[in-house]
């Protein structure tokens, strides 16, 4: 049994570096991408439910 679930998204292999970067909207931080983000990942703006829940309502 492999440990870390499916490691065939975009081509992971482990090493984290690799993966897609953005910042976050609310506070600028870079926010990785994440297996669970694949489906939207050009939609994903926040880093966390605080910043999305920090926002202004226009954004």
């Amino acid at each position: 049994m492999s440990r870390g679930g499916d490691s065939s998204a975009r081509g992971f292999k482990g090493n984290k570096q690799s993966l897609p970067q953005k910042p976050c909207v609310a506070c600028g931080l870079p926010m990785t991408w994440r297996k669970s983000w694949a489906k939207n990942w050009d939609s994903v703006k926040y880093c966390s439910e605080r910043c999305r829940r920090s926002a202004p309502a226009g954004r």
